[in-house]
């Protein structure tokens, strides 16, 4: 899922049971914030895990895309 503004763009990648390292990583391997590089804009990646018998959020994770 990509949340997309004129300076930037949150790239987030969803997980259920996993970590938000797995999808961070999967972001980056998949090159999924490549399409929104932009003179002037910031690129944000975000991880986010669900645990299904916690039923909520367990793990979450962000980087900043250095250009």
């Amino acid at each position: 899922m990509a949340v997309e503004y004129p300076d930037k763009v949150y790239v987030i990648e969803l997980k259920y049971n996993q970590s938000a390292d797995k999808a961070i990583a999967q972001i980056k391997k998949k090159n999924y914030s490549e399409k929104y590089i932009a003179p002037g804009r910031e690129i944000f990646l975000i991880g986010i895990n669900f645990d299904t018998s916690a039923r909520s959020i367990t793990d979450w994770k962000w980087e900043k895309v250095s250009k």
